[in-house]
């Protein structure tokens, strides 16, 4: 691929990864819509890496109290805060394993790769989000995270394996809808995905290792160079933008291009 096509592709990545506009579905949406070939898997990986960094280095203090955590919850010990953190991570992350392989075994996931499906996901699901934003409460914080909300929060992010819907936008109008703050939903979102992004991108390793092409690793350097960049960006953007404006401003944008990519698959 093109130096420009990588750079492209990281950018959308690595932009769209933590907002609540499905980075899955612009990525998808690329080579339909600009006629560029597709990425393939190993730069799929090369993204997701680079989005794994950015978050993980964003926010190292919660995953450092994980990581001990999780040494604390493999000796069956729950006695500090990381490993009940590490806890709720775990049966967070059980829904989308599951749901992902499903997907993966009956090859639903490649017949919802559509236009269409994405349209409608975008829309669908914005609606929902604003909803859940505008109604929602605000009397919770990420250090109130119980087991029980962790599974709820799960199951949407399994939803979020839909193309167009966005892991990140599934999980955050779960956390509104429970009673999280803007800030504190969108931070328990970004420690769901780390351990969602090492499972996807360990399950597409796998695909690439099997396929044995391996060689291009100039390819994968820019990628997770300029994904983790890309992210790392816009997480901090969002972050600070949510102590002051609401998710509005993304809804507005996903019944925008909804409504675009409906247009363009029914016409």
């Amino acid at each position: 691929m093109t130096t420009f096509n990588l750079l492209l592709i990281a950018l959308i990545q690595g932009v769209t990864e933590f907002l609540p506009i499905s980075s899955s579905g612009h990525l998808i949406l690329l080579p339909s819509l600009t006629g560029l070939d597709d990425q393939g898997q190993i730069i799929d990986v090369a993204a997701h890496v680079g989005t794994l960094i950015a978050v993980i280095l964003y926010f190292w203090r919660d995953v450092r109290s994980a990581l001990f955590g999780t040494l604390r919850l493999l000796q069956g010990k729950i006695d500090t805060q990381g490993a009940f953190l590490a806890l709720c991570l775990l049966i967070a992350t059980i829904p989308v394993i599951l749901f992902g392989l499903f997907l993966k075994l009956t090859g639903l996931s490649e017949a919802m790769r559509g236009i269409a499906v994405i349209g409608w996901a975008m829309i669908i699901f914005g609606i929902v989000l604003y909803w859940a934003d505008q109604k929602g409460p605000m009397t919770k914080t990420a250090e109130k995270w119980t087991l029980k909300d962790a599974f709820q929060m799960g199951l949407w992010q399994a939803i979020a394996l839909i193309p167009g819907t966005s892991r990140s936008g599934m999980t955050i109008t779960a956390g509104r809808m429970l009673g999280y703050t803007r800030t504190d939903a969108a931070r328990l979102s970004m420690l769901m995905s780390i351990p969602t992004i090492i499972a996807s991108a360990a399950i597409l390793s796998l695909d690439v290792v099997s396929s044995g092409d391996t060689s291009a690793w100039r390819d994968i350097f820019i990628v997770v160079s300029m994904s983790f960049a890309a992210a790392l960006l816009a997480l901090s953007l969002m972050m600070r933008l949510l102590r002051s404006v609401s998710y509005t401003p993304y809804v507005v944008y996903r019944l925008a291009l909804g409504s675009i990519l409906l247009w363009i698959a029914y016409t």
